[in-house]
């Protein structure tokens, strides 16, 4: 563990608050890099995906950026606009 991760932890265990905010900060930034790292392997830029879409690349990029309150009706759009199926856990 490195000098970061223990920090997050130390600050995990003393703020009940911090630990919330973090965790769902840290799923909506996972959400986001899942999204680039599937467009980038489908070999696609932001802007091809855009236009499938019907948006502009500063959608996409939003999206991949700042993935927050995204809708399932968009990751489900985004997906498909990249060949692929989105499949959820609920774990």
């Amino acid at each position: 563990m490195d000098d970061l991760d223990a920090y997050i932890e130390e600050r995990k265990k003393k703020s009940p608050r911090f630990k919330k905010n973090f965790d769902k900060g840290y799923e909506q930034f996972k959400i986001g890099i899942l999204l680039k790292q599937a467009r980038i392997e489908a070999g696609y830029t932001q802007e091809q995906v855009a236009k499938k879409l019907q948006t502009k690349k500063s959608a996409i990029s939003r999206i991949e950026n700042h993935a927050e309150d995204i809708r399932l009706s968009t990751l489900v759009n985004y997906a498909q606009a990249l060949g692929k199926q989105l499949h959820l856990e609920v774990g």
